[in-house]
């Protein structure tokens, strides 16, 4: 009788475990999906680098980020496009405006003549943890409002993008996407974006990727302020990694991580100021580097052929070498 009693426990405990995910995510999907809309792209220039069967045209997703019609999606889904339109939640059909468009953080803002939209808020993407459900909305293979959910797999991934650059601290979520999805929004449980659905990797089964939250933040305020990114760059790949405490404490830092020097393009600002591979960056002219995001953010346009100081750690020596930022060619 006990262990009968024990079982029909376990099977109730069960069951409210998973009504309880259910509940998660349908009330993050009702919350999220009127601000989810299906874009349709017209023939791309034929300048563009895209091959000639993407210059076609195609589909993607995106969400609208403000009630006044600016939406954000991937560039990757609109560069280069003749003609855009967007289906919204509604069934409404609207013609877009590309406002702007940065291939180096496959990020785009469109824009819509229409006012009192839904609309999503950008999350806190530096307070993602790994194993926290992630959910995906979107319209794989044209079939719009479809939704995945899966959990959160990794964070600080690095992703080549279209341009040839690579894309730092993207999100790993194994939330199926699909040809389509690229734009949309992968939201939290209380409907919040924390990431721009962007990739996934065609051999693999639930390894899909999302530019960041905070990345999309930053960038989409520059592309509405100015129609583009204007950027300094120092020529080094980076990681995200923690500072030993004894070395922190040592040298007084405050800060917890730095940004290691994976990688260096030869004859860059970073090579050229004598940075190694596996040094850690802890500052550009003191200003705190303590992620890869803080870095770019401190990159911009005023900073080309300027002098900048770059604080770093080579094993437990503190460095201090100049170093003079180049601008970064722009993309076509």
């Amino acid at each position: 009788m006990v262990a009968l009693l024990s079982a029909a426990a376990t099977s109730s405990t069960d069951e409210s475990l998973i009504d309880a995910y259910s509940h998660a995510v349908s009330g993050a999907v009702a919350a999220a999906h009127p601000a989810v809309v299906h874009i349709e792209v017209g023939g791309k220039d034929s300048s563009s680098a895209q091959p000639a069967a993407e210059r076609a045209g195609g589909t993607g997703s995106g969400f609208f980020i403000s009630p006044d019609g600016y939406l954000l999606t991937n560039s990757h889904v609109v560069h280069g496009a003749k003609e855009l339109k967007v289906f919204l939640a509604d069934g409404r059909k609207l013609a877009a405006d590309l406002v702007g468009d940065d291939p180096d953080t496959d990020l785009a803002v469109l824009r819509v003549s229409a006012d009192e939209l839904s609309f999503l808020t950008l999350a806190d993407s530096a307070a993602v943890r790994p194993g926290q459900i992630a959910i995906a909305i979107g319209s794989p293979m044209g079939f719009q409002q479809t939704v995945t959910a899966g959990i959160v797999s990794g964070l600080g991934r690095s992703l080549r993008g279209a341009s040839g650059r690579l894309i730092d601290n993207v999100i790993q979520t194994d939330a199926a996407l699909n040809p389509g999805n690229s734009g949309g929004p992968l939201v939290n449980t209380r409907g919040e974006v924390i990431g721009v659905n962007t990739a996934i990797i065609r051999p693999a089964q639930g390894i899909c990727f999302a530019i960041a939250s905070n990345t999309a933040r930053w960038v989409l305020a520059w592309l509405i302020k100015d129609g583009r990114i204007r950027r300094s760059f120092i020529g080094l790949a980076g990681q995200n990694v923690p500072l030993i405490r004894k070395v922190a404490r040592y040298h007084h830092l405050r800060q917890e991580t730095g940004v290691l020097v994976a990688g260096l393009e030869a004859g860059s600002p970073a090579a050229r100021a004598g940075l190694l591979e596996g040094d850690i960056v802890l500052a550009l002219d003191d200003a705190p580097t303590p992620a890869v995001d803080a870095l770019h953010k401190l990159l911009t346009g005023d900073r080309i052929g300027e002098r900048a100081i770059v604080t770093f750690l080579r094993g437990v020596e503190l460095r201090r070498h100049a170093i003079i930022p180049l601008e970064m060619p722009a993309r076509s």
